[in-house]
């Protein structure tokens, strides 16, 4: 994307969002009360999701209010006489389509007459439900995080001068509020790692890195929930299995578009039971984004709608004296301020 192509994009997203926002941006309580997302910075930028109205029902698009109430796109649209050139029941068919239909779907929620559902009378699904390839994702990208890991580690590593990548299965993603099984027969080492996000809009290889912002649609949140015992005892003490169990990569809540977000200066915080067990801001990150993005798709072809799960920081549970690892009941929770709050239990099996 030229750079003019990038400011008109930011424009046009910016002012029909500006229409479509209250001026008085003051959040409810409501999802505290009812266990849904909690507001945050967010609700003043362009929040995309897949959602359903009952348990059970194929997910649609929408764009959610800053009041806390859903748009959606496939019934705007309808109501608006506009042809739509993507699905609206499939966020990578919105990506793929390119920034003009993001446009489009700014336009349509601006111009909505009636409020939707609000969030706590939907299900709010995974933004990308069932992805076609793996998550990628990176290892070692906090520094401190390197560090602690040497106790698990049966010899020395030195760190590394590239990222190191690996991928979690397709199974692994899950709603930004549904249960995360837990299942002792597999895996009693159960660790948390709360993670940035990177949603790619613009395919594409060999990327370079002053050009790989441009190939990113959105930020979400994203935590690499991982097996230890099955990822360090087992299987060559590789790492794909061990971070491949089924519903153990929650995503969401939504995503927030690239031009609303600042991805090299956010807040995360991981909660497990309420207690802070990481909190870390992406400027610590080793590998910035676009050296991720530039490295990943060298000889390797990205394609809109990839995750990229961006490396977590210290404080996992597996670094920790005596270990801590999560059991049936516990509530994690992963947060990045200006993007938003998931909420899994740990729910036995």
């Amino acid at each position: 994307m030229d750079e003019a192509r990038r400011q008109f994009l930011m424009l046009s997203v910016t002012t029909a969002m500006g229409t479509m926002l209250p001026q008085n941006l003051a959040h409810a309580k409501m999802a505290q009360e009812t266990g849904g997302p909690i507001p945050n910075a967010a609700a003043g930028s362009l929040r995309l999701v897949t959602y359903a109205l009952k348990t059970g029902e194929p997910g649609r698009i929408g764009a959610v209010t800053a009041n806390g109430h859903i748009v959606d796109i496939g019934r705007a649209a309808k109501h608006q006489g506009v042809a739509l050139a993507f699905d609206p029941t499939q966020m990578v068919s919105l990506i793929a389509a390119g920034p003009s239909s993001l446009v489009t779907v700014c336009q349509l929620a601006a111009k909505a007459k009636e409020s939707g559902p609000p969030l706590a009378e939907v299900t709010l699904l995974a933004p990308i439900p069932k992805p076609t390839r793996n998550v990628y994702a990176v290892g070692w990208n906090y520094l401190e995080h390197f560090e602690e890991g040497k106790v698990l580690r049966d010899k020395a590593v030195e760190l590394p001068e590239h990222p190191v990548f690996f991928t979690k299965a397709v199974h692994t993603v899950n709603g930004p509020f549904a249960p995360i099984p837990f299942d002792p027969k597999v895996s009693s080492m159960i660790d948390w790692e709360g993670e940035l996000a990177v949603i790619i809009g613009k395919g594409g290889k060999n990327i370079a890195e002053a050009e790989a912002l441009s190939h990113v649609f959105g930020y979400c949140v994203i935590n690499d929930t991982t097996a230890r015992d099955i990822q360090h005892k087992k299987h060559g003490e590789q790492w794909f299995k061990g971070k491949s169990l089924d519903g153990h990569g929650p995503l969401g809540p939504w995503i927030v578009t690239a031009a609303d977000v600042d991805y090299d200066n956010l807040h995360l915080t991981t909660r497990v039971n309420g207690v802070i067990k990481q909190q870390a801001n992406t400027k610590q990150m080793y590998f910035k984004v676009p050296r991720i993005i530039a490295e990943l798709s060298l000889g390797l072809t990205l394609e809109p709608g990839d995750i990229i799960a961006t490396g977590t920081p210290p404080g996992i549970g597996a670094a920790r004296n005596p270990q801590e690892f999560l059991k049936p009941g516990d509530v994690l929770e992963t947060e990045i301020t200006e993007i938003g709050l998931i909420r899994n239990v740990i729910t036995a099996v």
